[in-house]
């Protein structure tokens, strides 16, 4: 497919009108890998940085109006830090979105959070999603997003059943305390940091845990939380059949759970998803995009800029597809008319539209252009250059 007719391009424009990314704060400060932080002088070191980090992708973008907020790295002092949060709301632009607990970082959680042989620790942990709910209160965020890391590395030194009761009860009490409007997203990962069992390992844990906690659990789908190969778009069809599909955590990975650019390893996968979520757009109407990935290599800003116009483009790459069309052909069984069109939608060049949509809603044609021969990444690397130099790099 080499030209966009009119009424692609009046999806296009649809589809990027309606299309809202969120950004993680953890994205804009210094990180690396288990054997080294590598340190960049213009990263974020306070919460007041990752706010104009965050305004600014969204100044360039125009869709990215929300940032993710890490409870321990972002709000240390846990509620105390709410009335701050507002501040830098209002001064930079951007709400707070998605609030994250953190369940892996203290030392009370080596052998696990949630499910923690102690029920000391599990009440630690059940304590802190309980402030996280209301902390999302407080700043009027909809999602609390958990990432449970519990599991074990040795076969037959954890109960695996128990710990499926602990972890359904730590997440019944936090369902319990949600506000009406707010929901509770239950991420999975098959492996890392434990390496034989974890205890929300794929879709269906999640899904079985949240359809227990209540109706305002739903499953949060990490695209780099999966093992090589998966059909994560057979996954997201399922969710939404099952409108158990709460938000997407968008990365990629070649290997793992590598948090590279979305797109940069497959970005025909992304447009699979993409596809599924626009195929049903009533059941994907509620779905939170979030980006989580953390860049060692490429500059905070331009890999924030760079990931968010990628989603743009994929999804608008999706929004091409006939879906009358192509249901038509794949009722007749015509595999080749079914997916010349689908393949040929994601082989257009959908750049030059995004680029006019841009234009016509005021912003910039080319936000990492703009990025790039401004002097926003310069400034920041003068003002905090010396505090990166002088300090040890880590996620918060």
């Amino acid at each position: 497919m080499s030209t966009i007719t009119p009424a692609q391009k009046d999806r296009v424009f649809a589809a990027l009108d309606s299309f809202r990314i969120e950004v993680p704060s953890w994205g804009f400060s210094n990180t690396g890998t288990r054997f080294g932080k590598f340190i960049q002088p213009s990263a974020a070191t306070t919460i007041e940085e990752k706010f104009a980090d965050a305004g600014e992708v969204n100044r360039l973008t125009g869709v990215a109006p929300t940032v993710a907020l890490h409870v321990l790295w972002d709000l240390p002092n846990g509620k105390q830090d709410v009335a701050e949060i507002k501040r830098l709301e209002a001064k930079y632009g951007v709400k707070a979105g998605s609030i994250n607990p953190n369940l892996f970082q203290d030392q009370e959680y080596k052998f696990g959070a949630m499910a923690n042989p102690s029920a000391e620790i599990r009440k630690l942990a059940i304590d802190h999603l309980l402030e996280s709910v209301e902390i999302a209160k407080e700043l009027g965020s909809r999602d609390i997003s958990i990432w449970d890391a519990d599991g074990s590395n040795y076969p037959g030194t954890q109960s695996i059943r128990r710990r499926i009761e602990w972890t359904q009860e730590a997440l019944n009490i936090t369902h319990a305390a949600l506000a009406p409007n707010q929901r509770m997203l239950v991420e999975y990962k098959p492996f890392e940091p434990a390496f034989y069992h974890t205890d929300i390992a794929d879709w269906g844990m999640a899904l079985a845990l949240a359809h227990k906690a209540g109706p305002q659990a739903k499953v949060l789908v990490d695209t780099g939380h999966h093992y090589a190969g998966q059909n994560i778009e057979q996954i997201v069809a399922w969710l939404l059949h099952l409108k158990a599909l709460g938000g997407f955590h968008f990365n990629d990975r070649k290997y793992a759970d590598d948090d590279l650019t979305i797109g940069s390893i497959d970005p025909y996968q992304v447009f699979r998803i993409f596809h599924e979520l626009l195929s049903d757009a009533q059941g994907a109407s509620d779905v939170a995009f979030m980006i989580d990935q953390s860049h060692n290599l490429k500059g905070k800003m331009e890999a924030a800029v760079q990931t968010v116009m990628t989603a743009q483009e994929i999804y608008a790459r999706a929004a091409l597809v006939d879906n009358d069309y192509l249901g038509d052909m794949q009722t007749k069984c015509d595999l080749v008319a079914a997916e010349e069109h689908f393949r040929g939608c994601f082989w257009t060049d959908v750049r030059p539209v995004a680029r006019e949509w841009r234009e016509a809603r005021n912003l910039p044609a080319d936000p990492l252009s703009e990025l790039r021969n401004g002097d926003y990444v310069q400034n920041t690397a003068k003002t905090r250059g010396a505090k990166n130099a002088g300090s040890v790099a880590s996620y918060a």
